[in-house]
């Protein structure tokens, strides 16, 4: 006898599931195209190349300049600059030592013609005496004390000069001495300086005048301390004849114009 066979279950076909893989791989997909690079810009390239090969050149030129034979050193070149800044310092030194001459020389050249005018006003001045003295035209006078001058020595000390003239007789000498006298001021108090108070002992004797015409008697007077001088009287003395005098006042007379003490 055949055993029975269990009955067969139908098992009803359904839609798969999606979420189950599917044994099957699934078929390739064509790859999408990469993107596009972004456009360069050219001209920036351009400009960066220019730039770069412009410094490769001035860098050339510069190593050239300085490697090349016979070029010049930094070293040497500095040498060279410094001696000529001081070859132009001391052309310049010379210059200025130049100018400073010529002031100098300029300005001693400026005295030396100012007392040339001096000299040549005076010369004039004595010309026109000397042609009133002995000219045809001028008065006829007897021995006169024509001027006087002093000029401090220091320490009360006083060189004078006095003019003597005559041409009352022409070609006649006048021969005599001559003293001074001066006025003044002695601790507040009058007081008169005779020839002898104004010279030492042994030159108290007149100073000696012999000419024709004029002559310049000169000599030295000493003021004491403490005396204050206001006049000096000229006294000439001629060996034949009257004494003959003139006062002049100390400021008219003297250099500088002080007082002697």
């Amino acid at each position: 006898m055949t055993p029975a066979r269990p009955p067969r279950y139908t098992i009803p076909m359904t839609d798969p599931d999606p979420t189950l893989a599917d044994p099957t791989p699934p078929a390739p997909q064509p790859a999408s195209p990469a993107p596009a690079p972004p456009a360069t810009d050219h001209r920036a390239l351009y400009v960066l190349a220019a730039v770069l090969l412009a410094s490769l050149a001035f860098g050339a030129w510069g190593a050239w300049t300085t490697l090349r034979p016979g070029a010049e050193d930094g070293p040497a070149k500095l040498r060279r600059q410094q001696a000529r800044i001081e070859a132009l310092e001391q052309r310049v030194a010379t210059l200025a030592r130049s100018d400073q001459i010529s002031r100098e020389a300029n300005t001693e050249l400026q005295v030396t013609l100012a007392e040339r005018d001096e000299e040549i006003a005076a010369l004039r001045a004595d010309v026109a005496f000397y042609e009133r003295l002995v000219g045809a035209t001028g008065q006829r006078r007897g021995l006169t004390v024509h001027g006087l001058q002093l000029e401090p020595q220091g320490q009360g000390a006083w060189h004078f000069t006095a003019t003597l003239t005559q041409n009352l007789n022409r070609g006649a000498v006048s021969r005599g001495g001559l003293v001074l006298a001066v006025e003044g001021t002695r601790d507040g108090a009058p007081a008169r300086l005779s020839w002898a108070d104004l010279r030492p002992p042994e030159a108290a004797a007149p100073s000696n005048y012999s000419f024709k015409y004029f002559q310049e008697v000169e000599g030295d007077i000493l003021l004491p301390p403490g005396f204050t001088p206001l006049r000096v009287l000229v006294r000439a003395e001629p060996a034949g004849g009257s004494a003959v005098e003139k006062s002049f006042t100390w400021v008219e007379v003297a250099a500088g114009g002080g007082a002697g003490a």
